[in-house]
């Protein structure tokens, strides 16, 4: 199993941000998953994001984004397109910013044809479109990812699954969402959950056992991304995270071989 490993984090300044850019490659990662306030200062100067960046492999792995999906969707897109097509990044992660409250299951299928074009879009940019649920978002209960890939178009919209979110929107049985959703699957973003906070791995209460053999089960190659949002220190969660990722993804495989 070929995984890639990348880290994501919010920073609430240019210092936090700079460590983040400065650490991830020593400490082991093969890229970072940037959040919006890590590149928004760029979008209109991409020359500059390449000049301070642009020679650390992966800097620019993925873009987190967000926002509504209607007919404005591919013009608020058009500047980050641009922007990341000009870095190279692989792909958007885009956030449905819409409450899940406000939403029908006819809503959920339009909105995923609506994302389905504008995957083609992207692609011609060679960038790839991964939808990110979310908690209290359009694609939050199990039955809502049955209705939104029924209406995916093969191969333009991705699922970036996440772990913490899966268990906070009352979805347990991580596993069964990565082999149901495999064929889509083009990013995870792990992280821990408990007491209604999110927290480094291997500090909450998630059970990543299943969920690292799911991954391996499925032959997986990809990124696995650490998100990493339980507000401590930024070298202590790369280090933790890693370590975590390394040795669940290892265990995983080390049983499947004894089988």
């Amino acid at each position: 199993m070929n995984v890639k490993f990348a880290f994501s984090r919010p920073t609430q300044s240019d210092e936090e941000r700079d460590l983040l850019f400065r650490g991830y490659r020593s400490a082991g990662y093969a890229g970072l998953q940037l959040k919006h306030g890590q590149y928004a200062s760029y979008i209109d100067e991409p020359a500059r994001f390449l000049e301070e960046w642009g020679a650390l492999p992966g800097a620019a792995s993925a873009l987190i984004a967000g926002g509504a999906v209607d007919d404005e969707v591919r013009s608020r897109l058009a500047p980050l397109l641009d922007f990341g097509a000009s870095v190279g990044i692989e792909r958007i992660v885009f956030c449905h910013g819409l409450s899940r409250k406000q939403v029908t299951a006819d809503d959920i299928r339009r909105f995923a044809r609506q994302l389905s074009e504008l995957g083609k879009e992207t692609q011609q940019r060679g960038i790839q479109l991964s939808l990110h649920h979310h908690y209290d978002q359009p694609v939050m209960y199990r039955e809502d990812f049955d209705v939104f890939f029924d209406q995916i178009q093969e191969g333009t919209v991705g699922l970036t699954v996440d772990t913490a979110h899966l268990v906070k929107s009352g979805i347990t049985d991580v596993a069964e969402i990565i082999t149901s959703f495999a064929p889509f699957i083009d990013n995870f973003h792990m992280k821990d959950f408990a007491d209604g906070d999110w927290r480094v791995l291997g500090e909450g209460d998630i059970d990543f056992k299943p969920i690292f053999r799911a991954i391996h089960a499925i032959r997986y190659e990809g990124w696995v991304s650490a998100d990493e949002e339980s507000g401590g220190g930024i070298q202590e969660g790369m280090r933790q995270c890693l370590e975590y990722m390394r040795q669940g993804i290892q265990e995983a495989q080390d049983k499947a071989s004894r089988r």
